[in-house]
């Protein structure tokens, strides 16, 4: 019997944004298997303390858990080449572009890019709608 595919967290610098994701997500009552992916130690640390399940650092996790997951979420940066101030290599984008999973992607206006007819708001309610998308999709 197959288990369900996980959520895959990745987020660099200091993994705030995927520490709340995963905060908010374990306080709505998901149990779904929450994997955290770090672009640096520190930003894997945060996102394991907050209640994910197993942990990895670095490009090679997330070329090797993209393809697994139901669902990925983090910034947007995570599909754009030398995003999160450099964090975010090249392979490590075209994994999750290419990934059969579902992108939950944050916008934020630090990787430079901006979405057409995406409204401005406080980083707290882009976190909040992506929980929502992202149970609504587990």
């Amino acid at each position: 019997m197959e288990t369900a595919k996980p959520i895959l967290i990745i987020d660099g610098q200091g993994g705030g944004m995927g520490r709340t994701l995963i905060t908010q997500l374990r306080a709505a009552g998901c149990t779904r298997e929450i994997l955290a992916v770090g672009a640096n130690a520190a930003a894997t640390a945060a996102m394991r303390k907050a209640g994910a399940n197993a942990g990895a650092t670095g490009e090679n996790a997330v070329l090797v858990n993209a393809p697994r997951a139901a669902v990925i979420a983090g910034p947007l940066g995570i599909v754009l080449a030398d995003s999160l101030l450099g964090e975010c290599t090249a392979a490590m984008a075209a994994a999750v572009a290419r990934s059969p999973a579902h992108k939950v992607l944050v916008p934020v206006s630090r990787c430079g890019v901006s979405v057409a007819g995406v409204e401005e708001k406080p980083l707290a309610d882009y976190i909040a709608d992506a929980v929502q998308r992202i149970l609504a999709l587990a």
